[in-house]
């Protein structure tokens, strides 16, 4: 037993993560082996086996035939989609520390990469959050990923709403947009907004990111009490092409700043 070993009653996704190291070392295999049947590597599997990273459909299906289950890991993996993961937040963290490219589309709030810690505090205390510190430190410790030697491409999409909802007040508001202004002189980061009049588009159906490192790439959605990891190629085509879509409706980089600044300068 490893410190790494999930529970498999905690999950759908805990149980298919505890199958895949059960079976591989029932069939005496070393991650190493176990990753060339996947077309993986041996840290990804490793990832995997601890619930660090999802298996997709093709490396279910490789599974299921190299153990000869009669399907197990693809219907397994089928059941764990469809339910809400109480880990998939610790999952998405450890993707986004390791990201290469985020892109992020946000209707209601600041992106939490971009929140300082004030409105962070705002938004937790709306939710109804007593012990606050906990959670502030854990989404201001995830913002060092942009301060890292070579940070990750962060683009972020969002919504007028999301600069003209004064969160915590003018004051706080008017330091979280200077923030959001000072980011997006960085080199590494890109930052537009949708304006109002652009009417319906792709985004009104709620906010989700992308994020692609060397592990592949996934998509998170979100929803209220929790999250969904999409792992599913197709899934995360999808996703990328609503982005793009939204893309289209948003305003170029140098006009976004300019709201942003129109908006700070009223509040």
């Amino acid at each position: 037993m490893t410190d790494d070993l999930v529970d498999p009653e905690s999950s759908l996704w805990a149980w298919l993560a505890y199958d895949v190291r059960f079976y591989r070392k029932k069939y005496n295999l070393t991650q190493h082996q176990l990753g060339q049947v996947i077309i993986s590597s041996a840290s990804n599997v490793s990832n995997i086996e601890a619930g660090r990273r999802k298996l997709t459909d093709e490396q279910a299906l490789a599974l299921d035939v190299r153990f000869v289950t009669g399907g197990h890991f693809s219907r397994l993996l089928r059941f764990a989609r469809r339910g809400h993961d109480p880990d998939w937040f610790k999952q998405y963290a450890h993707l986004e520390a390791k990201a290469r490219l985020i892109k992020t589309y946000q209707a209601i709030t600041v992106p939490g990469l971009f929140q300082i810690p004030e409105y962070a505090t705002e938004l937790f205390r709306a939710l109804g959050i007593v012990d606050i510190e906990g959670p502030l430190s854990k989404r201001m410790a995830r913002a060092e990923v942009l301060k890292r030697s070579t940070p990750p491409l962060c683009w972020a999409i969002v919504t007028e709403s999301v600069i003209d909802w004064p969160i915590g007040g003018p004051e706080i508001m008017r330091k979280q947009l200077a923030h959001l202004l000072d980011l997006s002189t960085q080199p590494n980061v890109s930052l537009r907004v949708v304006p109002r009049v652009a009417g319906a588009h792709a985004g009104v159906d709620g906010s989700f990111s992308l994020i692609s490192g060397k592990d592949g790439d996934v998509a998170y959605t979100e929803s209220p009490g929790g999250g969904r990891l999409v792992a599913s190629s197709d899934e995360v085509r999808e996703y990328g092409l609503r982005y793009e879509r939204i893309g289209q409706a948003a305003l170029p980089a140098s006009a976004s700043r300019e709201m942003i600044q129109r908006i700070m300068e009223a509040l």
